[in-house]
């Protein structure tokens, strides 16, 4: 017992404790027995923990070290992630000006050419939605004298020239090097037909015109041309005409 009671209070003074302050401390309704049995409890949690390991000082750098290159790239990834998308929304705001800009100096050029096309009446687009980048065009068009909900149910006459004056009132506003058309003519009356190759007659100072036709009104308006002849049954032979030359040798003669 003795030799116990030296022990602890050699444990105390290591501690660097004095036996009598921590008497005084001592509460009066200390219970020896009580300490003992949580002394007891908190050595049974202890060793039911897993063996320390000795290495988690020199893990826990590394992993460190690890999270440390891990945020770095997460920063680039952030800053990177936030340049992009102020490019989208610059390239957003660009292209939203430029398509409306675009929509409406079509529109004015299909307003214009319509009812020179249609021989009166009116034409326009709409826009189908608020977002300029969402949305899409609608086209409509009132050929003189009728009232029409739903531009199926024009005429293909109608329908082609509609197609026409949104199509010349695009190459207007950015000229091609040409323009094909094909049997373009063919649903049009005698007055279209005349209309249509005035039309593409002005337009041909600008653009260059390839149309397939086999109407004669239209084939006068073109000043070269050039179509399959068959002299000999089986046989084809490719034959162009210059329409200016050929009247200037017809005058000469």
């Amino acid at each position: 017992m003795a030799l116990k009671a030296q022990g602890l209070s050699e444990a105390l003074l290591e501690a660097g404790l004095d036996m009598t302050e921590v008497m005084a401390a001592l509460p009066e309704n200390a219970d020896a027995e009580q300490w003992r049995r949580t002394l007891a409890d908190l050595e049974a949690r202890i060793r039911r923990l897993e063996p320390v390991n000795l290495a988690a000082i020199q893990e826990f750098g590394e992993q460190s070290q690890r999270k440390e290159y891990l945020d770095s790239q997460h920063k680039d990834l952030t800053e990177a992630l936030e340049t992009l998308e102020g490019a989208i929304r610059k390239i957003d705001r660009e292209t939203r000006g430029r398509f409306k800009d675009t929509f409406d100096r079509v529109n004015t050029g299909m307003q214009e050419l319509y009812p020179r096309l249609v021989g009166g009446g009116h034409a326009y687009l709409e826009l189908t939605s608020e977002d300029l980048l969402e949305t899409g065009v609608a086209i409509m068009a009132r050929p003189p004298g009728k009232r029409v909900s739903n531009i199926s149910l024009l005429s293909g006459g109608e329908k082609a020239l509609t197609a026409v004056a949104m199509i010349f009132a695009i190459f207007r506003l950015n000229p091609a090097p040409f323009c094909l058309l094909d049997e373009v003519d063919a649903p049009l009356d005698e007055a279209n037909v005349g209309r249509f190759s005035a039309m593409v007659t002005e337009m041909s100072e600008r653009v260059q015109f390839l149309f397939v036709t086999h109407n004669k009104a239209t084939m006068e308006s073109a000043r070269q041309l050039a179509g399959v002849t068959m002299r000999e049954p089986g046989v084809s032979r490719l034959v162009s005409v210059d329409i200016d030359e050929a009247a200037r040798l017809m005058g000469a003669a």
